[in-house]
C-alpha cells in the first residue's frame, strides 16, 4: 500500500469563512497516482474545522449565522481572560469562541479514493472552515492506497 502526504496552504480573508478545498484535494489525490483507498483532510488548527456540505452561497450564509449563535463572540469565557493566564504570547487574540465552535466541529475527514478521485456526492464539498481568522493556515493531506 502506497502513503502520500502533502500540505495545503490557504489564507483566509475572513473572521468567519468557509473555503472550498475539494479541487486542492483532487490534485493530491490525483498526483499521488492511486486509484483506490482513501484521503485523510486534517485541519492543523485548534480554530479551524473541516466539513463536506454543499458549498451554495446562501447556505455558507446560514452556516456562518449558525456557528455565531453556538458560540457568540461576545460572550464571557475564561479562556479570554489573558491577565489571568501563564506565558500567554503578545499577539494572543480573544478567541475562545472560536475554540469552542472548532470543537463541535470536525477536525478531519475521510473520503474514498475510487478510480484516482475523491467519491463525494453530487453537491459535497470538502470545506475548511476558517473560526479566527484571516490567517495563514495550513491542512495535511494524506492519501494511501494503490
Amino acid at each position: 500500500m502506497a502513503i502520500v502526504h502533502q500540505v495545503i496552504s490557504i489564507e483566509t480573508h475572513r473572521s468567519i469563512e468557509l473555503v472550498d478545498l475539494s479541487a486542492q484535494v483532487q490534485s493530491v489525490v490525483s498526483s499521488s497516482g492511486i486509484q483506490s483507498g482513501q484521503v485523510l483532510v486534517f485541519s492543523r488548527h485548534t480554530t479551524t474545522a473541516l466539513a463536506i456540505n454543499e458549498y451554495e452561497e446562501r447556505l455558507l450564509v446560514d452556516i456562518e449565522t449558525y456557528l455565531k449563535k453556538l458560540a457568540p463572540e461576545r460572550a464571557t469565557y475564561l479562556h479570554n481572560d489573558l491577565h489571568l493566564r501563564k506565558d500567554v504570547p503578545d499577539d494572543e487574540p480573544i478567541n475562545a469562541h472560536s475554540h469552542l465552535m472548532a470543537m463541535t466541529l470536525h477536525n478531519s475527514e475521510t473520503i474514498p479514493v475510487v478510480d484516482g478521485k475523491l467519491a463525494l456526492g453530487t453537491y459535497q464539498s470538502v470545506l475548511l472552515c476558517e473560526l479566527d481568522g484571516p490567517r495563514k493556515r495550513t491542512v495535511s493531506v494524506q492519501v494511501s492506497g494503490e
